[in-house]
């Protein structure tokens, strides 16, 4: 399993039509609300053969590369892996660096955390896993 363009976990896999990095996922989706221009599926739709096992971090420098050509760029980002059993603290550094040269921002301006769901849901289950994430962007 790959979160943030790391490999977090040898053993499972997530199943998507990219290369099903959700924390990346979470992150895009925050940037291209931030700056008001639609949501992950309105720049990169699923249906598109293209996205077939699409890389998620080349996809998120292409969403920075979006954002610059509207005027904005992000000045922060804040992920949150929810997770009952991946492991983020062994990757959290290599994590934050991989998401701070895609988005061409400080590391200090870059956090990665986890939190699990106390054993409720699905992820509780370990049936699966999520993300959340905030960004700041601004006008250069």
């Amino acid at each position: 399993m790959v979160l943030c363009g790391v490999e977090v976990d040898l053993d499972r896999g997530i199943e998507a039509t990219s290369d099903g990095d959700v924390a990346a996922h979470a992150v895009m989706d925050a940037l291209f609300g931030a700056a008001a221009i639609g949501d992950l599926g309105a720049h990169f739709a699923d249906d598109d053969p293209a996205m077939q096992d699409a890389d998620s971090m080349a996809l998120l420098g292409r969403a920075v590369s979006l954002l610059a050509e509207r005027g904005f760029r992000p000045s922060s980002l804040d992920v949150t892996i929810i997770s009952e059993s991946v492991r983020i603290a062994p990757h959290r550094d290599a994590m934050r660096a991989s998401l701070a040269r895609v988005a061409n921002l400080d590391i200090g301006a870059v956090s990665v955390k986890a939190t699990s769901t106390d054993s409720m849901g699905m992820i509780g289950r370990d049936e699966g896993i999520a993300a959340a994430a905030v960004a700041v962007v601004v006008s250069p």
